[in-house]
């Protein structure tokens, strides 16, 4: 009996030194004073202990930074810049995590996110980029619809993300590897970025609700089709699809591009159908 408990404390010594990865969260901001302390209070409440939470204020002036200099723990500056990419890029350059995401400042995770990607990551060793649930909210974070991560190549090239933002996590080596956001794109840096990493890197994706979309007035998502975000967006578009080399597509683009995008998006609706219908029979796989 005695061989058998001394047994069990070993087991447990080693379980308890288990390496937990560090994860770096950045957050860009300006003038989000009523919803940042939610998103920090996400971040510090995930009951994890090897983190860091960088948060780029771009010159606040709506009390944001009264809030920030509450929370000791945070790597913060404020000062301008160029936007939201270069926000994050700056965050990213001060992350030193093994781990890294980025989260907005009106978004929040979910709850005991992070012990769940150091596990994934921990036994997925070649895996270079997760990608699970995202929740969308109103802006007091009623939760209204889930959205499971769907994948495709052409897709994000040409048309429309098929991966969600705040719910991606991608080991440091990306930024050695792929580069940081460009600094030009302000509608879909995201899906320019994730456009490069998927010419080497395809996202694994899982069944984990990851993290929560806040959908208000003053979202950039919001803009109607008439607005100059949305023009933004189709330009911005247009450039990532000419970075790959299908000639029927740029010659369509250079003809009708605004009718060749649309017509895309929706083509990515459709197929978003699709893949849900099959996951009735083919979920996601599930991690803990």
């Amino acid at each position: 009996m005695q061989n058998r408990k001394c047994s069990y404390n070993r087991s447990k010594k080693i379980m308890n030194q288990k390496k937990l990865f560090k994860i770096s969260i950045v957050t860009p901001s300006l003038n989000q004073g009523k919803y940042i302390e939610d998103c920090i209070q996400s971040v510090l409440n995930q009951n994890y202990p090897n983190f860091e939470h960088i948060i780029i204020d771009g010159g606040s002036n709506d009390g944001t930074i009264d809030i920030l200099k509450k929370y000791p723990h945070l790597k913060w500056i404020s000062e301008p810049d160029e936007g939201q990419s270069d926000a994050i890029n700056k965050g990213f350059k001060l992350a030193n995590g093994d781990i890294i995401a980025w989260l907005n400042s009106d978004d929040v995770y979910c709850r005991n996110v992070f012990s769940k990607i150091n596990n994934y990551f921990t036994n997925n060793k070649k895996s270079m980029w997760v990608c699970g649930n995202v929740l969308f909210t109103d802006r007091n974070l009623n939760i209204y619809s889930r959205k499971k991560p769907f994948y495709s190549k052409f897709l994000l090239h040409f048309a429309s993300s098929s991966v969600y933002q705040p719910n991606n996590f991608f080991r440091i080596k990306i930024l050695d590897e792929i580069g940081y956001l460009k600094n030009n794109f302000h509608a879909i840096m995201d899906r320019e970025w994730f456009s490069r990493i998927s010419n080497k890197y395809e996202p694994h994706l899982i069944n984990l609700d990851i993290a929560k979309f806040r959908w208000h007035d003053t979202n950039k998502s919001v803009s109607g089709k008439n607005s100059q975000h949305y023009k933004r967006y189709i330009s911005e578009s247009i450039i990532v699809a000419n970075y790959h080399n299908n000639l029927i597509l740029k010659y369509i683009l250079k003809l009708i591009p605004q009718f060749t995008m649309i017509s895309l998006a929706n083509i990515s609706r459709v197929l978003k159908l699709l893949v849900r219908f099959k996951r009735i029979f083919k979920p996601l796989k599930e991690i803990s």
